[in-house]
């Protein structure tokens, strides 16, 4: 049985560096932030279409991943933060992902404790901002009442940050 994490909230707060050191802790498997890589390719003007892009290529990426039987899942956001992106940005929920059930386990939320860095990718970095899209994205995992952790910390702190809320979780 795979236990699935999954890294959730604001721009720039480390997600993707976080990712791949707690999959190494775990001895799990990442999924990249899929949104991250079509925003690389197609800009960040995105619509409705581009977000439904988003959610089936991150499903499509998860899907390939569980298929390969790793005890530990770490996903670098999932179509929740996408369902964020789109609250942000056209101010509507989209009703795929609404109707999209195969959430994680276990939510980490890195605090907005890490400076803002611009990515080329990243739209919210004013610190209002910030905080309205991470309100956005906690309200979306608390409105379908998931378990879910704040990670605080630089580097190493972050990392034994979330690893201590991965052990409390005591996922089965």
């Amino acid at each position: 049985m795979t236990r699935h994490i999954c890294l959730h909230g604001a721009e720039s707060t480390g997600k993707s560096t976080l990712a791949p050191r707690l999959a190494r802790a775990l001895g799990g498997v990442v999924v990249p932030e899929f949104g991250r890589a079509y925003c690389e390719a197609n800009g960040t003007d995105l619509d409705a279409a581009d977000l439904l892009a988003i959610f089936h290529g991150h499903v499509a990426a998860t899907q390939a991943a569980l298929a390969t039987g790793p005890a530990w899942l770490i996903s670098d956001t999932d179509p929740l933060m996408t369902q964020a992106w789109a609250v942000m940005l056209l101010g509507e929920r989209l009703p795929e992902i609404d109707a999209w059930t195969d959430v994680a386990d276990l939510y980490l939320v890195p605090a907005m404790d890490l400076p803002w860095e611009e990515d080329g990718t990243r739209l919210f970095g004013s610190e209002l901002a910030r905080m309205q899209f991470m309100e956005v994205a906690t309200a979306e995992l608390d409105r379908r009442q998931l378990r879910w952790a704040w990670v605080e910390g630089e580097g190493d702190t972050r990392l034994q940050s979330a690893l201590a809320a991965v052990e409390a979780a005591d996922l089965p």
